[in-house]
């Protein structure tokens, strides 16, 4: 499986890279919620469901919760985070990812988002 990328409507991504899935928000996202300043990760083995809660970043604007595109068991949580929350403003599509999971069923992917329509939806919705 090559790699994939998919967004939900509330601005959170999954990358599928194999059977890993790595999880996090976006641009938009942290754009909107300004300096972040400290991220509640979730612990390794816990089971979320598609669109329950994973995480929370707390930035100096607001808490927010973090909401999982796919069902599925968390393996790997970025303990960078803990040290660095800023780190998510930086680069929130790349190192700053928040957990990986093994994906339950890859059939959560199909109701989210591609690229393309996820920049359609953030125009659509700045009108």
């Amino acid at each position: 499986m090559s790699s994939i990328l998919r967004f939900t409507r509330d601005h959170e991504w999954v990358k599928v890279d194999g059977a890993a899935a790595s999880v996090g928000i976006s641009v938009h996202a942290v754009g909107e919620l300004g300096d972040v300043i400290f991220v509640e990760l979730p612990a390794v083995g816990d089971t979320v469901a598609q669109g329950g809660k994973i995480a929370v970043v707390e930035s100096v604007k607001a808490a927010s919760d973090v909401f999982s595109p796919v069902a599925g068991k968390v393996v790997e949580v970025n303990e960078t985070l803990s040290d660095n929350p800023a780190m998510l403003n930086e680069d929130p599509m790349g190192e700053a990812w928040i957990a990986k999971l093994k994906i339950e069923n890859t059939a959560d992917l199909d109701g989210l988002m591609n690229s393309e329509q996820y920049e359609k939806y953030l125009k659509e919705a700045s009108h």
